[in-house]
């Protein structure tokens, strides 16, 4: 009988190390990681200083208490932007009925760190919307055609930025200002509980951050319709990344009475603001304003970055021999080429009206203009190990030539 019993042991312990190897081996997975991007980082190129434009970083799509889908608070989303030495943050409120939710949030400088209100509306169609600068009847918008909303946020001299383009049907036949191509929330919705709930056994406490790692993908279905809208539109759409920040995912076991036994919170504003940004260049010689850098917003003069696995500011992505940079139009010039900088060594995958038709390694390429067409580019740290070396570091907005 003892005998019989050391054996079922034998078998439970047995069966219990073969489950657990695969989030050891992730473990170690990450550790690879972080010591690969700790001695990247000394690669880092000197930031050109011929370079017109000063690169500033943010956030877009952030949520605080006044929604109702967050408890976060304003000192904790000042404390969050100012730790990870951000520029500007937007804020988009869930609209309320009582009350003016883009009046009442964040605006304006706070501890150095420039705030601009807004709001996220779901209109009559189903479409989601961040508004920028938000508006008093917001809540009125979900009984309103998406045209409709994205006309009079026009007419009013604000901006119009599509959510969840992947679920949003209705959007591609107006004039928005832009698109959510990636939004940390959606991709965090690809995690397993269980999958998570063991990985943050074994890495939570060293690697909370690189966790990310683990889940993220290229969100090659947003690109995909935002190259084909460009495409058949004609029309200039900004792309920009959403952090969709609230500071509520995570996993929680509680014991009866609810108490908290162990809990893992995957997004606290810190780590999303960390994880992916979008970076708006403006002019040398003017200051960063709410006008200014919503002008270059509306330009198309950004890009977006995973800076969790390296900071991406001085990238360049523009047209030689002038002062043309991503989201500024052109024509077909025989001399023109495409300029790409990156301030570490990189694979930049060029993509013309949604096709990759060449690619190159170092920090500082160029690409030959092969006709009219939509030219964007993507860069990948392929020296860095799985899992992220197949996936995308910078995401450019295009320079459109006709």
């Amino acid at each position: 009988m003892l005998h019989m019993k050391l054996k079922v042991l034998l078998a439970i312990l047995l069966l219990v190390i073969v489950s657990q190897a695969p989030f050891a081996y992730r473990r170690y997975r990450l550790a690879k990681l972080r010591t690969a991007i700790q001695q990247f980082t000394a690669q880092r190129t000197p930031a050109n200083s011929e370079n017109q434009y000063v690169d500033y970083q943010g956030v877009i799509h952030v949520h605080s208490f006044l929604g109702g889908h967050s408890t976060g608070t304003f000192s904790e989303l000042v404390a969050a932007a100012k730790t990870n030495e951000l520029d500007f943050v937007i804020m988009t409120e869930h609209p309320q009925p009582n009350f003016d939710t883009s009046a009442m949030t964040l605006n304006g400088i706070h501890d150095g760190v420039l705030f601009i209100n807004g709001n996220e509306v779901a209109s009559a169609n189903g479409d989601r919307l961040l508004l920028i600068p938000g508006a008093a009847n917001a809540a009125t918008d979900s009984s309103r055609q998406t045209k409709e909303i994205v006309d009079e946020q026009k007419r009013n001299g604000g901006f119009s930025f599509v959510a969840y383009p992947s679920e949003s049907r209705n959007w591609q036949s107006t004039n928005a200002t832009g698109v959510e191509v990636y939004n940390l929330f959606t991709n965090a919705q690809e995690i397993r509980p269980v999958v998570m709930f063991f990985d943050g056994l074994w890495s939570y406490r060293s690697y909370a951050d690189l966790m990310f790692a683990n889940f993220f993908a290229r969100p090659a279905e947003n690109l995909k319709r935002w190259d084909q809208t460009m495409l058949q539109t004609k029309n200039k759409l900004v792309a920009v990344a959403g952090n969709d920040a609230h500071s509520n995912v995570g996993v929680n076991l509680n014991d009866g009475a609810g108490k908290q036994l162990i809990g893992l919170k995957l997004d606290p504003y810190e780590r999303s603001f960390r994880v992916v940004r979008t970076h708006v260049l403006i002019k040398k010689g003017i200051s960063l304003t709410r006008d200014s850098l919503l002008e270059a917003l509306a330009l198309g003069h950004c890009y977006l970055s995973f800076d969790i696995f390296s900071n991406a500011s001085g990238f360049d992505f523009s047209i030689s021999n002038s002062d043309k940079i991503m989201g500024d139009e052109i024509t077909t010039a025989a001399q023109a080429r495409l300029m790409v900088k990156t301030p570490f060594p990189s694979r930049v995958v060029l993509i013309r009206n949604g096709d990759a038709v060449a690619q190159a390694s170092g920090t500082n390429l160029d690409f030959a203009i092969d006709g009219p067409g939509i030219y964007r580019v993507e860069a990948y740290l392929d020296s860095l190990p799985s899992p992220i070396s197949a996936q995308p570091w910078i995401i450019s907005n295009p320079v459109y030539v006709r």
